[in-house]
């Protein structure tokens, strides 16, 4: 189970194994981030918490 790079919470995944929530890229590095953290910061908040 993946974490998110914010809260550190387990992220949930559908029956199939995917996910749900996205990947976002910095300086060549990919971090996972939470359904919960994507509605609560905007992608600006998000790279600059990363």
């Amino acid at each position: 189970m993946a974490k998110c790079s914010l809260c550190n919470q387990g992220i949930e995944t559908t029956f199939l194994g995917k996910a749900l929530g996205t990947t976002i890229r910095k300086s060549g590095k990919v971090y996972k981030v939470c359904s919960q953290c994507q509605k609560k910061f905007s992608h600006e908040d998000l790279l600059e918490k990363l």
